[in-house]
Parts: C-alpha cells; sequence; structure tokens
C-alpha cells in the first residue's frame, strides 16, 4: 500500500491518466446501454464515467496530500447541496428546452442521482483536504479572471464563424450566407441553457478539472506549453472512445481518428493558452470548452477546409506569439509547486 502510494506521489501524471482511463473506459459501457438500449438505469454510471478526469485529479491529490486537513465539513456539504441543485436544474432544462422531451418522474428521479458525481466536484473546491482544494480553487474563483472569462465566451464561436466566412469565399457563395439561426430572446434561452448544461456535463467538471487543472500544470513543470498541449491532446482524444463508440461514430477506421485528432490537437492549444494565459484557471478552460461545444450544437458545419484554414492560422499565431516552445517560469500560477 505504501509503495502505490509512493509511486502514485512520484508519477502523478502517469497516475492521473491511468486512473482516468481506468474510470472513463472501466464504465463506457454504459453509454451504449443508455444511448442504444435505452437501459435509463445506468445513467448515473455514464455520468460517472465522464467524471473521470476531474475525479481521477481529486484521488491523486487527495492521496498525496501531506497537510492536515483544514475548514469544517458544514461548509463542503452547503457546497455540494447547492452544486446538487444548481446542476441538478440545468441537466432538467436541458432535457425539456434541448431535447425537448417530457420530464418523467423517473427521469427526474435519475437525474437526480446522476447528477452527485458533478456536484461532488464543484463541492471538493472547498474540501477540508487542501491539496484538493487548492486544485479546485480555481473552478469557482471569478476575480481576476473575467476579461478571460468574456474571451473564452467569444473565442471559439468567432473561430467558427470565420470559418463558415471562409466557406462561402472557397465555394463562391455570397458571404453573408449561412446556416445562421434567426436571433430571437427564445433562442438566446436556449443557448444559455446549452451553454451552462455543457460547462456543468462534462466541460468544466468533468473534463478541464483533469486536463488543464491538474495534469496540465504538473506536465509544464518538465515541458513548454507546447509539448504539454500535444500531450494532452495525445490523450485526450481516444478518452472519447466509448462515447463516440455508443454514438454510432466509425472508432475504427483511420480515417476517424485523423479527424478527431486534426480538431482536437489545435483545440488543446487553444484551451492550454488562455488557460495559461488566466493564470491556469480551470473556470476560464470549462466556459471556452463550454462555448465550444455550445456553437458547435447550434452552427453545424459540413465543410470542414474554413476550420482547417483558421484553426491552423489561430494555432501558429499563437504559438509563435506567445512564444509556447519555451518553459513557463516556475513561479507561474500554471505551473505546479508541491507543497512540501
Amino acid at each position: 500500500m505504501y509503495k502505490s502510494l509512493a509511486w502514485i506521489k512520484n508519477h502523478q501524471v502517469v497516475a492521473f491518466f491511468v486512473i482516468t482511463f481506468a474510470i472513463t473506459w472501466g464504465l463506457g459501457f454504459s453509454w451504449s446501454a443508455v444511448l442504444n438500449r435505452h437501459q435509463f438505469i445506468l445513467l448515473p454510471l455514464a455520468f460517472l464515467a465522464t467524471c473521470g478526469p476531474g475525479l481521477a485529479g481529486i484521488l491523486i491529490s487527495a492521496l498525496t496530500n501531506t497537510q492536515p486537513r483544514q475548514g469544517s465539513r458544514k461548509t463542503f456539504w452547503i457546497a455540494f447541496l447547492v452544486a446538487w441543485f444548481a446542476s441538478l436544474l440545468v441537466c432538467l432544462a436541458n432535457m425539456r428546452f434541448i431535447q425537448q422531451n417530457p420530464l418523467s418522474l423517473l427521469a427526474v428521479g435519475l437525474f437526480t442521482i446522476a447528477v452527485v458525481p458533478v456536484a461532488f466536484v464543484v463541492a471538493s473546491a472547498y474540501s477540508r483536504i487542501p491539496s484538493v482544494r487548492n486544485f479546485l480553487a480555481s473552478l469557482i474563483r471569478f476575480r481576476g479572471v473575467w476579461g478571460w472569462s468574456l474571451l473564452g465566451l467569444v473565442l471559439f464561436p468567432a473561430l467558427h464563424v470565420i470559418s463558415l466566412l471562409i466557406n462561402n469565399l472557397l465555394n463562391g457563395q455570397p458571404v453573408s450566407t449561412g446556416p445562421f439561426p434567426d436571433l430571437s430572446l427564445a433562442l438566446i434561452g436556449l443557448v444559455i441553457v446549452k451553454l451552462l448544461y455543457q460547462f456543468f456535463f462534462f466541460n468544466a467538471t468533468g473534463e478541464e478539472t483533469g486536463w488543464r487543472g491538474f495534469v496540465l500544470p504538473r506536465l509544464q513543470t518538465r515541458t513548454s506549453p507546447l509539448i504539454a498541449a500535444l500531450i494532452i491532446a495525445m490523450f485526450w482524444a481516444p478518452w472519447h472512445f466509448f462515447l463516440w463508440q455508443a454514438a454510432g461514430s466509425p472508432v475504427l477506421t483511420f480515417q476517424f481518428w485523423a479527424f478527431q485528432y486534426s480538431l482536437h490537437i489545435p483545440s488543446s492549444l487553444f484551451l492550454v493558452w488562455i488557460c495559461n494565459r488566466a493564470h491556469g484557471s480551470i473556470l476560464v478552460a470549462g466556459i471556452t470548452h463550454a462555448a465550444a461545444n455550445t456553437v458547435m450544437a447550434f452552427i453545424p458545419l459540413q465543410d470542414m477546409r474554413g476550420v482547417y484554414i483558421i484553426w491552423i492560422v489561430a494555432a501558429l499565431a499563437m504559438i509563435l506569439v506567445d512564444r509556447m516552445w519555451k518553459k513557463l517560469p516556475s513561479d507561474h500560477p500554471a505551473v505546479y509547486r508541491s507543497p512540501a
């Protein structure tokens, strides 16, 4: 037991990837069961699987903690109940207004249980374990990152719209044409619901707490932001395997993985860049990730040429301007420092 703990403490990055995939892939069967065989009783396991990166970060932080516990249990449980209620409301709103499904008593009961991992991750920012609380502190902290949060809201949507304009130019169509929905109060409401849903389930709580919140600072103690972004992308894409398989994607073809990596590598660069600029803020990374998935839900792209052009140009600009091939200083907020 002590040898295992010592190994985890000395190899936190490797341990993170092992535990993340053990949780997500180990419970990955639940996605197919829910989506394809309508075994909704397994919905809580599907939600738990998607929180794999965040839970892995919390587990390793707790196991390697060397400081005495601080604070009160009451604060944690109040935070848990608030996060549980908020995430449940967002989940039910998405089901009713985005998916347009009726809210049955069974569905409400299942979601009441299923959102527990999300509430636990958020509440862990108030954990009595100092290493867990410090690791997740930036998930709930707006102070000092308002500007970066706003940029995160518009970064991917702006790139997305520019991609559509480039596609129109390449196809000889008027620049103003495109699959843009008519602006209305109802649309704004739906966008807000979808954005909050993506944030809670699971772009910020499940994924960014792990990818950019836990493993990125540890990678950046030894590597540059550029290398760290590439390493994360290598694992980030296959982490989705069972979810994509359940959705019917051709996960056993080379073309599918070439396409996914062509999206995940620049996406990882963008998220690492804005996370580092925002002093390692999980909140900013989560907002940016959620905004990307939200805009793709409302403005789908059929022609990927514009995406590749603008994403490559933007990624290269970020790399060159920020010199992302250079290591960050050891006192940078996005570089991990051991409590010891």
